[in-house]
């Protein structure tokens, strides 16, 4: 028997013969509070993995969806990410969740996620991509005592390279789209030649607008990457 992490109540583990076999961690969470997450399948946008099953065809444009059009149009950002894919949608209960884990600190929760972002992660990238996490500027990290996204980004088990800096602006989130796509660049890169030539895997819990990870993926080119993705835990 065990806790589950998020609604603390007794469950019983399940074990089976692969699970004996590869040494695979137990789930941390009971299926009931498993079962609240959306993952995200089926057919997705190329660019920045959205799924077309809960978009209307308006907003879709062969296999990219309306947004990433509108940043591929741009010539400032065409082809600034390459791909992002996303394990969760954004609903509800995924907001709670990350509430605990982001504001309110409660770090052992990214253990919860560490079995489904191995998995997404060997689906869709291999271990040759520099793994990158979104940083948090100073001011942030003080608030909240620790990264979010270099938490998830450790759960890999693989080279975490924190090569990024980030200024203290205005939240994003009080910014209509078209100031995020013309917003000051607040990522700054501490050494150039850790990133020239790499693929670039940047890590962060959240795909909303994809402001923040252009951001980062522009600078990173500038710098010299040869591409630059991302693996983000929830797709708002």
């Amino acid at each position: 028997m065990s806790n589950c992490l998020l609604c603390h109540a007794y469950f019983e583990e399940v074990h089976s013969w692969g699970t004996l076999f590869t040494l695979k961690e137990p789930d941390p969470i009971c299926s009931t509070c498993s079962e609240k997450f959306e993952k995200i399948v089926g057919e997705l946008c190329t660019i920045c993995g959205r799924p077309f099953s809960a978009l209307s065809n308006e907003y879709r444009e062969g296999e990219m969806c309306y947004d990433c059009i509108r940043w591929e149009n741009a010539s400032e950002w065409q082809g600034v990410l390459t791909k992002n894919r996303s394990l969760y949608l954004y609903n509800d209960y995924a907001k709670e969740v990350i509430s605990l884990y982001k504001f309110r600190g409660d770090y052992v929760l990214s253990t919860v996620f560490k079995t489904p972002l191995h998995q997404t992660f060997k689906t869709y990238f291999n271990s040759s991509y520099l793994i990158v996490p979104i940083p948090l500027s100073e001011e942030r990290l003080y608030e909240r005592g620790f990264n979010q996204a270099t938490a998830l980004a450790l759960l890999l088990d693989l080279p975490v390279h924190e090569v990024l800096s980030r200024t203290h602006l205005e939240k994003q989130s009080k910014k209509n789209r078209n100031e995020r796509m013309e917003s000051e660049n607040v990522f700054r890169l501490f050494d150039d030649t850790i990133v020239e030539e790499k693929d670039i895997l940047l890590i962060d819990d959240i795909y909303t607008t994809g402001t923040t990870l252009r951001h980062a993926g522009k600078m990173l080119l500038e710098n010299g990457a040869k591409t630059v993705s991302s693996l983000t835990l929830m797709r708002g």
